[in-house]
């Protein structure tokens, strides 16, 4: 005789109380991460934004350059 449990649907392997306790890691843990991929957006977009600025991307050449002189520096 198979016995009767408190677990839901077919398959299923957790009782409604410890459903109720993985849901409440799972949401704390979705929260917390996404709270510190806002955080490393941010700081990112700080450090070198993503879209143009006023002059577009014409400013990548400076430091392209300084890059360029640096490792040529190196080279000689």
């Amino acid at each position: 005789m198979i016995e009767s449990d408190d677990r839901l649907g077919p398959g299923a392997y957790l009782t409604p109380e410890e459903a109720k306790e993985f849901h409440k890691i799972f949401v704390s843990s979705f929260i917390g991460f996404t709270v510190i991929a806002i955080i490393a957006h941010v700081l990112v977009w700080m450090w070198r934004p993503w879209l143009p600025g006023v002059n577009g991307y014409a400013m990548l050449n400076d430091g392209v350059q300084v890059a360029q002189a640096t490792i040529t520096a190196f080279l000689v």
